[in-house]
């Protein structure tokens, strides 16, 4: 495989801006490209735009009926042959730890594709998605060919908060999204893991644009310093919680939803704070996870936090919304709900993780029909667990 350690080395030393220019020749020089066109997955997970003129709305193409939107739903790489072309177009998904990114699109000579040259083009399009990843710590244009519109200045502070929009190891695998996703305010969401455990932590800071976008990065940055410091999650909170209180006294405060869980076994800690809710799918059978409410964070001086334990198994699902979500009314009046919630984990059982929350709030928005009044977030999480014996390093 030297070939494609090649495009290792290559992709490492280029240009941050520079990944696409630097690959094309690298692609035609060993598998005999004709040209190759890189799209990424805008922020409200609609369409797939060029980082080359990502501003061209012609050139955007659709997730949802388009062959490129094909290989990036399906993560498996569609090859497609348009009548007249002279060509075959290869669509390759480009993700990055279960962070899909968007499609590599390669041009190549008329006749099918050989399996073994697919495979090395699927290897290429990982290194490239890895290599992306690195590379916007430099360079704003993999970010710019994300957008569609311009965001909102505390929208771009929340996308920036975020850790993706997907991930997945061995043992589970998490896909969330936020809407309105140019103009979102103060619904966050973040997750670690390391060898033993896994922390997701769902946000929802109180009040309008800017401000609540600084409420909850004051929240996320207590509870990601407590987390580094080791400390568990019921104690996470209370450290967000005294930060919260002494900038705002009590006046501002953020519904939080903390979850730890054991990677070998599936225990898991529960620090219910607020507004954000659970619902599990396991089997056919989907139930809303009850869990004691506690006191938003903030809100008193040195609350304390309880944590409280369930447990998942292989198989099950998790799905966390925010009241933007449940409470969302329609034209009538009438709300979405525990019951709409729960038809919509039972449709979308088939899809990953990372499919989940477009697809849910896509059924949302035919609820709503009108502008959202508020944030809406979900968090899936599907859970596998770790085999008996697996080691964890």
């Amino acid at each position: 495989m030297t070939s494609v350690n090649d495009v290792d080395r290559a992709l490492r030393a280029a240009p941050p801006h520079a990944l696409l220019d630097t690959l094309r020749p690298l692609l035609t020089d060993v598998w005999g490209a004709i040209d190759a066109d890189l799209l990424l997955a805008d922020y409200g997970l609609t369409v797939l735009q060029p980082v080359e003129e990502p501003g061209d709305p012609a050139r955007a193409v659709s997730l949802h009926n388009s062959p490129e939107g094909r290989a990036f739903g399906s993560q498996e790489p569609h090859e497609e042959h348009p009548r007249n072309a002279g060509r075959t177009r290869l669509h390759l998904p480009v993700t990055a730890r279960g962070e899909r990114l968007g499609i590599l699109t390669v041009l190549l000579p008329p006749e099918p594709v050989d399996p073994a040259v697919t495979d090395e083009l699927v290897q290429v399009a990982d290194l490239l998605g890895h290599a992306i990843v690195v590379a916007e710590r430099d360079t704003d244009v993999y970010r710019q060919a994300r957008r569609i519109g311009r965001l909102t200045l505390a929208a771009e502070m929340q996308w920036e908060l975020l850790p993706g929009r997907a991930c997945a190891r061995a043992e589970f695998a998490v896909g969330a999204q936020l809407e309105p996703a140019y103009a979102v305010r103060g619904d966050n969401f973040d997750w670690s893991s390391d060898a033993h455990r896994l922390t997701l932590s769902i946000i929802n800071g109180m009040g309008d644009g800017i401000h609540a976008s600084l409420l909850t990065h004051l929240a996320v940055g207590a509870l990601r310093n407590a987390r580094r410091a080791g400390l568990p999650v019921a104690d996470q909170a209370r450290l967000a919680d005294q930060a919260l209180y002494a900038q705002h006294h009590g006046d501002q405060h953020v519904s939080a939803l903390l979850l730890s869980f054991d990677l070998a076994t599936g225990s898991a800690l529960a620090v219910d704070a607020g507004s954000p809710r659970m619902w599990r799918r396991r089997g056919t059978a989907v139930e809303r996870i009850e869990l004691e409410a506690q006191l938003p964070l903030g809100m008193f001086e040195e609350s304390d936090y309880v944590p409280q334990e369930f447990g998942v198994l292989p198989g099950d699902r998790l799905l966390v919304v925010s009241d933007g979500v449940y409470d969302a009314l329609s034209p009538l009046g009438e709300v979405f709900g525990e019951r709409a919630l729960a038809r919509a984990v039972s449709a979308t059982a088939l899809l990953p993780a990372a499919d989940v929350p477009r697809a849910v709030l896509d059924e949302l928005a035919r609820h709503r029909v009108t502008e959202p009044l508020d944030d809406a977030l979900i968090v899936c999480l599907d859970w596998s667990g770790r085999p008996a014996g697996t080691s964890s390093d």
